[in-house]
């Protein structure tokens, strides 16, 4: 199973939404916090519907506690400037992706931990960055067909 982490995300359709991705794909989806959003939240659901419940959702409290849990297993961080296309790293089962929050993205010394980890979408046009739910989707979805772990279908 690959999980998908967010730190500390501040957008409650974000959450909804990867949340979701998570579900369709059979991953966890892990939450750094603090949270400044409700899990409850309206937008949460809605993004979610009511696949929200069924979603594997592990809480985080802080960060001390997600990098307990990830021991010495060493992530792969989806980051904007990221030298390596998150086509081209070499995903795995069990694998952890991790994403930082809609403004500040993820803290520098995590960035400056794993330097060789770090994944990047490339990007056409005068944006900055894609939204958390639609970099969290492009990266997992790629990730789990490389791991072999993409439900069958068309």
């Amino acid at each position: 199973m690959i999980a998908v982490a967010l730190y500390q995300p501040q957008v409650p359709g974000n959450i909804g939404a990867v949340g979701r991705t998570c579900l369709g794909l059979g991953a966890e989806l892990h939450l750094i916090g603090p949270l400044a959003v409700d899990l409850s939240a309206r937008a949460v659901r809605r993004a979610g519907l009511d696949y929200w419940p069924m979603v594997r959702l592990v809480l985080h409290p802080d960060p001390e506690a997600f990098l307990a849990w990830l021991g010495a297993r060493a992530p792969w961080l989806v980051t904007v400037g990221a030298a390596l296309r998150y086509d081209r790293a070499p995903y795995r089962d069990g694998d952890v992706l991790l994403l930082g929050n809609e403004v500040r993205g993820l803290p520098a010394s995590w960035l400056a931990r794993w330097p060789q980890r770090q994944v990047g979408i490339p990007m056409r046009g005068p944006i900055r960055s894609f939204n958390l739910s639609c970099a969290a989707a492009i990266v997992a979805v790629e990730a789990h067909r490389q791991a072999g772990l993409l439900a069958g279908g068309p």
